[in-house]
């Protein structure tokens, strides 16, 4: 059987998260694993996700609410040992500036663009998966 790689996703919509695991199909590419998704739609439970390791790859809703994925995204890189690297939703492409505080490791408008989101999680997961080797 071949190993899968998880994917945490925090978003208080189910209509986001719905997009992100529909963008993503069963593997965002050929050369990196298949995914299983872990969903959370509040801050509480995507801090106890992380504090138990064996995710890969966080995506975050930049739209998020009460806690944006950027707030969370800066909070989880200072918090978390070894945090997994964080594919950041924006609302708009002016929010990069603010991707860039959070710390994301990478970042994509919302709505989700299928092809630009594979690209991105795709790319976050080739680099942990060498970081890991």
């Amino acid at each position: 059987m071949q190993p899968t790689a998880t994917v945490l996703v925090y978003s208080d919509d189910a209509n986001t998260r719905e997009q992100v695991r529909l963008a993503t199909g069963k593997r965002p590419a050929a050369d990196v694993p298949p995914v299983e998704f872990l969903e959370c739609a509040t801050l509480p439970a995507l801090i106890e996700a992380l504090e138990q390791g064996g995710v890969d790859v966080c995506v975050l809703d930049g739209e998020a609410v009460p806690a944006g994925g950027m707030g969370v995204c800066r909070q989880i890189k200072d918090e978390i040992f070894h945090c997994p690297p964080v594919l950041l939703l924006m609302g708009r492409p002016q929010d990069a500036w603010l991707a860039t505080w959070s710390r994301a490791d990478a970042a994509v408008t919302h709505p989700v663009d299928p092809v630009a989101f594979a690209d991105a999680l795709a790319g976050l997961l080739r680099r942990r998966l060498l970081a890991d080797a």
